[in-house]
């Protein structure tokens, strides 16, 4: 479980958030939305504990999973090397990778499905490649929350498509808090249990995914007209979109 209770945080006159609590508890997963620049990155920082608060107390275990928006290359380093990497902070300051370390490295890449990267060298992967690395060395901390910054922002469709697909199955086993910021009001209803909206004068509202994935609200949220649309075809799912694109959803 990951949270903040009656957190407040401001930078100068910008108020990012007032007296809010929000809880992830384990086997749930939440997203959080909002306009560029609204402080997304800064919220997920608090809950990490790596921004201090204004007001209020952050809750969570001490180590964290956490998958940055954007990676160092990690030049010369080998997918194993850099997922080992996770296991730094159970080490120690002068602490050096051992067996059992190793072994938690390898199954992170198991779980991920990227044991043919092991070898290859982080800064000669692909963006997928190195997304699915960064998850896997999150996972390697053994850490019971995951926290993960627009985790698809760089990728192009395919590799979305199949990051998304990881965290919706980390989700359903059930084991881990996770939470994760997009742009994206379809990748919330994609994978999310929960949705977090940081609205842009102020407030920040939050509830199940369906109450708060909404034309109306995401409208309000991004500034533009949003509408349902059904694409055509066998298997299409409905999907938010701006209503200049698309048709209506029957």
């Amino acid at each position: 479980m990951i949270g903040l209770t009656q957190a407040s945080l401001s930078f100068g006159a910008l108020r990012l958030f007032t007296g809010l609590s929000l809880e992830v508890p384990r086997g749930r997963t939440t997203a959080i939305l909002g306009p560029n620049g609204r402080g997304k990155t800064t919220l997920l920082r608090a809950m990490l504990g790596f921004q201090p608060l204004d007001r209020g107390r952050r809750h969570g275990p001490a180590i964290v999973g956490y998958v940055p928006q954007h990676g160092a290359s990690q030049a010369k380093l080998s997918g194993l090397e850099v997922v080992t990497m996770g296991r730094a902070a159970r080490l120690g300051l002068f602490g050096q990778p051992g067996v059992r370390d190793r072994e938690a490295a390898r199954a992170a890449l198991v779980q991920v499905g990227a044991c043919h990267l092991a070898d290859l060298r982080h800064d000669r992967m692909s963006g997928g490649q190195r997304q699915m690395i960064l998850i896997a060395r999150a996972l390697a901390t053994g850490s019971d929350a995951l926290v993960l910054d627009e985790p698809t922002s760089a990728l192009d469709l395919g590799n979305q498509a199949r990051t998304l697909s990881l965290i919706a199955a980390l989700g359903r086993a059930g084991d881990r808090a996770i939470l994760f910021t997009t742009h994206d009001p379809n990748h919330a209803l994609a994978v999310a249990d929960e949705v977090v909206l940081m609205m842009p004068g102020g407030a920040v509202v939050h509830g199940p995914a369906a109450a708060m994935i909404t034309p109306d609200l995401m409208a309000e949220l991004y500034g533009v007209p949003m509408h349902w649309v059904r694409p055509e075809g066998p298997g299409s799912r409905i999907a938010m979109l701006p209503a200049f694109t698309g048709k209506d959803a029957a």
